[in-house]
C-alpha cells in the first residue's frame, strides 16, 4: 500500500494505485514476466478481485447491510456486483445504454433501479432485468422517497407552463404519479424557439435533488438557476426557497450537489464552479463557504457521521466534498482543512463505507480506487486486516511508504495495556480523560509503564515477597519433577528386552504420578490417598497396591530374569506368531547363509532319530532358510558318494492341501519327514516347488589291483585303429 498524503492524517491507496499506466495493453501484459522480481509488484495488496472496467467505471453504491458493493462502467456498458466477505466479483450484466446513476432499494443487491441515458428507468433483480419504462425528459439524479416509496428524478427541461419537473415513479404502485414542478427559469426561448417542451443547450434544469430521511423528511431540489426548493412529500406543495449568492461577475452557478445533515437543520450545497456552502435552514445566510480551488463542478458531498470510535478518530464532526480532481474532508464548523485525497484520473462518484475509514471511488480508469483512512475509523469487517497492516507500516523506521518515518514507537514504547477493570484495581480510573498518561484503545487504555510501576508498587507494597516465593515454588516444582524421573539402568541376566520394555512402561506411569502430583499441589500423601484401598485389601489381593519396587524387583519373577531356562526364543514359531514384527529378515547375505547351514548341520548329526526330536530343527530351518540347498549341505546329505554328477530338472507339485493340514508347521515337517526317508538332493518348498541342486567335482581315478588290467575299449569304443592310443 502507498500513501497519498504524508500528512499527520495519511491516506492509504489500497487499490487502484497502477491506473494512470502510459504504456498500452499488451505492451504490459508482455511485460508482466520482468514484474515477478519487482517487489513492489510482489508486495502489493489486491482489496477486490476485479475491482475494474474495461474502460471507466460512473458509479459505485455500498448495500445497507454491508456485504455487497455495486458499480456501473462502460464500455460495453455493464454492471459489477461484488460479494464483499468473499473479495471477489459476484456477478456481471451488461446493459444496452450507459448509466447515469442507480440506487439499491434493497438491503442487499437484488432489488435496484437504475437511470440511463437514454430516457429509461431500469429496475434490476438478482437475476435479470425485471422492468423498464421510458421518462419524456432526459434525468440527471435518481433520489428514492423511501417514506412514500417513490423514486424521483429531476429531469433536464419544462413543461408546458415553463416549468421544470421531478419525476414520480411510484414503485409500491407502479406507475408514474403527477410531478413536482419546480422552477428553472423557463423555456430556453434562444436556441429553440418559444414553446419548446424538451429545451436546448440553455435550456433550465433540476440537476440534483435530496431527502432528509432521518428527520422531518423535507425534499430539496437543487436547479440550473442556482437556487435550492424545499417540497413537502405529505402536501405536495413548496414549503421555501434558497437562493444562491451571486459571484462577482453577477452570474449564478448552477446547483450540483446537495446534502441535509443527519439532524435535519443545516444542508451543504455545491455549485458548478467548485464552492461550498453551508447553511442553515433557519436563515439564508450561508454559515461557511468552501472552495476546493480547481473551479470544477462539485460531485459529491457525505456528512462523515461515524457510529464508531476508535483509538485514533477524533469526535470532531467532518464533511467529505470531492470534484473530479480531488477529494477534501475538511471541519464544517470553520473550515479547517483535516485531510485530502487526489488520484491520477478523474473522478465521477465516491462512496463511503459508513462506520470505516473506508473510501470507494467509480472513476475514469480502469482500475476502481479503494483509500483507507485509519483515523476516520476502522477498516471494515471484510477487510479487518488493513488494520494490522497500517499499524505495521507506521511502526516501520526503514519503511519509505510509512506515515510516521522516523518517529515509531511513540504509540506503544513504554506503555502498559489495562482494562478498565484493572484500572479501579490499581485506583487509577479516576485519571481516565483527564491526562495523556492513559490513551484509550479498543477495551482498555495504555498506561505509561512508570506510572503503572509506580502504582502497582503503591497498591501492593509486599509484591516483592510475592514474586520471590513464586519463583521458589517454580524452582521446587523442576527439582521434584526431575527427581520422579531418575533415569534407571536394567541390570538382569537374560530376556534383557523385556525387562526394558517393563521398565520404560513403569517410567511412563511414573510421569503421569508425577503430573497428578504437581497439579495437587505437590503433596504426594494426597495421591496415595486417593490411590490407597479403603477396604483393608491385603497385598496380592484385587485392589491391593502396587509394590514399589515394579516387576523386576518383585521375587515372584525373579528367576524369569536370572534362570537361561526362561529365556524367550525369538526365532522359535510360537513367537513370532505372537510377535510378527520380530520376524528374521529372508534376505541374507552368502556368508550368513553358508553359517546358518552348517549350524544345522552340526544340530542334525547329534539329535537322534526320532521323529519327534527331527520336528524342530526342521521348523527353524524352514523359517531361516528361504529355499535355498548350499554346497555344504549338499555334500552332508551323502551326494559325494555318487559317481559323477548329475542334473536333475526341476518339476513343480501344485496338488490341493489336504483340509486337515491347516497350519504352517504341519505342512513343513510332512514335507521335511518325506524328504528325509528318500535321500536325495531334492526340497520342498512350502508351497508345493520342488528345487533340486548338484555340486561338480573333479573325477579320481579308482586304485586298481597289480594283477588286473584295466581294459579301455571295454568301458568305451574306440573311434581309432591307432594302436598307441589303447596302450
Amino acid at each position: 500500500m502507498k500513501v497519498s498524503n504524508h500528512s499527520t492524517v495519511p491516506v492509504y491507496t489500497v487499490a487502484g494505485s497502477q491506473t494512470a499506466r502510459p504504456l498500452p495493453d499488451w505492451l504490459v501484459r508482455k511485460r508482466k514476466r520482468s514484474l515477478k522480481q519487482d517487489p513492489e509488484f510482489a508486495n502489493r495488496v489486491e482489496l477486490l478481485q476485479d475491482f475494474e472496467f474495461d474502460e471507466a467505471s460512473q458509479c459505485i453504491r455500498v448495500s445497507e447491510d454491508g456485504d455487497w458493493v455495486m458499480s456501473t462502467g462502460t464500455y460495453k456498458p455493464q454492471i459489477h456486483t461484488h460479494y464483499l466477505p468473499h473479495l471477489s466479483l459476484s456477478f456481471t450484466r451488461h446493459t444496452n445504454c450507459l448509466n447515469e446513476t442507480f440506487r439499491i432499494l434493497s438491503s442487499d443487491y437484488r432489488k435496484s433501479i437504475h437511470l440511463q441515458t437514454d430516457r429509461f428507468i431500469e429496475l434490476h433483480t438478482g437475476g435479470e432485468l425485471h422492468y423498464s419504462t421510458r421518462i419524456p425528459h432526459y434525468g440527471r439524479d435518481l433520489i428514492l422517497d423511501r417514506h412514500s416509496g417513490e423514486a424521483l428524478v429531476p429531469s433536464v427541461g419544462t413543461n408546458a407552463e415553463g416549468m421544470g419537473e421531478v419525476y414520480r415513479l411510484n414503485l409500491e404502485v407502479g406507475r408514474f404519479m403527477r410531478s413536482y414542478e419546480v422552477d428553472v427559469g423557463g423555456e430556453d426561448t434562444v436556441t429553440a424557439g418559444a414553446g419548446s417542451l424538451q429545451g436546448g443547450i440553455l435550456a433550465g434544469s433540476v440537476n440534483t435533488g435530496s431527502v432528509a430521511e432521518e428527520s422531518h423528511n423535507l425534499l430539496a431540489f437543487g436547479t440550473s438557476l442556482g437556487t435550492v426548493e424545499f417540497w413537502d412529500s405529505r402536501s405536495r406543495n413548496r414549503v421555501g426557497i434558497l437562493s444562491a449568492q451571486q459571484d462577482r461577475l453577477g452570474d449564478r452557478a448552477e446547483i450540483t450537489a446537495l446534502e441535509f445533515h443527519n439532524s435535519g437543520l443545516q444542508i451543504a450545497t455545491g455549485n458548478s464552479d467548485g464552492l461550498v456552502q453551508l447553511f442553515d435552514l433557519r436563515s439564508p445566510v450561508p454559515l461557511l463557504k468552501k472552495d476546493l480551488g480547481y473551479g470544477l463542478p462539485i460531485k459529491n458531498i457525505i456528512w462523515l457521521n461515524s457510529g464508531v470510535s476508535t483509538r485514533a478518530q477524533t469526535v470532531e464532526p467532518k464533511i467529505l466534498t470531492s470534484d473530479k480532481k480531488i477529494i477534501k474532508i475538511w471541519d464544517p464548523r470553520d473550515g479547517t482543512p483535516w485531510t485530502s485525497v487526489e488520484p491520477a484520473v478523474d473522478l465521477n462518484h465516491v462512496e463511503w463505507c459508513k462506520d470505516s475509514g473506508m473510501l470507494l471511488t467509480a472513476n475514469e480508469g480502469k482500475q476502481q480506487h479503494a483509500f483507507f483512512i485509519p483515523q476516520l475509523g476502522p477498516a471494515p469487517k471484510w477487510c479487518a486486516f488493513l488494520d494490522n497492516l497500517v499499524e505495521e507500516m507506521a511502526e516501520d523506521p526503514n519503511d519509505p511508504n510509512a506515515f510516521g518515518n522516523g518517529t515509531a514507537g511513540e504509540v506503544y514504547d513504554n506503555f502498559k495495556f489495562l482494562t478498565t477493570a484493572q484500572l479501579r484495581q490499581l485506583s487509577l480510573d479516576h485519571l481516565v480523560g483527564k491526562t495523556g498518561l492513559l490513551r484509550p484503545y479498543m477495551h482498555g487504555y495504555f498506561v505509561a509503564q512508570k506510572l503503572y510501576e509506580e502504582a502497582r508498587l503503591i497498591s501492593n507494597p509486599d509484591l516483592w515477597q510475592e514474586q520471590r516465593a513464586k519463583s521458589i515454588q517454580a524452582k521446587i516444582n523442576k527439582e521434584r519433577e526431575s527427581r520422579i524421573r531418575g533415569n534407571k539402568k536394567v541390570a538382569v541376566k537374560v530376556n534383557r528386552k523385556l525387562a526394558e520394555k517393563i521398565l520404560e512402561r513403569e517410567e511412563k506411569s511414573e510421569r503421569r504420578r508425577a503430573r497428578k502430583v504437581l497439579q495437587k499441589g505437590g503433596d504426594d500423601d494426597m495421591v496415595d490417598v486417593d490411590q490407597a484401598p479403603t477396604n483393608g485389601d491385603i497385598e496380592g489381593e484385587v485392589g491391593a497396591p502396587k509394590r514399589a519396587g515394579g516387576v523386576l524387583s518383585d521375587p515372584r519373577f525373579a528367576r524369569l530374569f536370572e534362570d537361561e531356562d526362561f529365556e524367550v526364543d525369538e526365532a522359535s514359531h510360537e513367537f513370532q506368531a505372537i510377535n510378527p514384527s520380530t520376524r528374521l529378515p529372508k534376505g541374507l547375505t552368502a556368508a550368513e547363509q553358508e553359517e546358518l547351514e552348517s549350524r544345522k548341520g552340526s544340530s542334525d548329526e547329534s539329535s537322534s532319530g526320532s521323529d519327534t526330536e527331527r520336528v524342530r530343527p526342521v521348523r527353524k530351518e524352514t523359517a531361516k532358510d528361504d529355499g535355498r540347498v548350499s554346497s555344504v549341505s549338499y555334500k552332508k546329505a551323502g551326494h559325494n558318494k555318487q559317481k559323477g554328477p548329475q542334473m536333475v530338472v526341476s518339476t513343480s507339485d501344485r496338488k490341493p492341501q489336504r483340509i486337515r493340514d491347516k497350519t504352517f508347521g504341519t505342512r513343513v515337517s510332512k514335507l521335511n519327514d518325506r524328504n528325509q526317508k528318500t535321500p536325495g538332493s531334492s526340497t520342498t518348498t512350502v508351497v508345493g516347488e520342488r528345487e533340486i541342486t548338484f555340486a561338480p567335482e573333479r573325477r579320481q581315478k579308482k586304485p586298481t589291483s597289480d594283477g588286473q588290467k584295466h581294459d579301455r575299449k571295454k568301458d568305451r569304443r574306440s573311434a581309432s585303429g591307432n594302436v598307441f592310443r589303447s596302450m
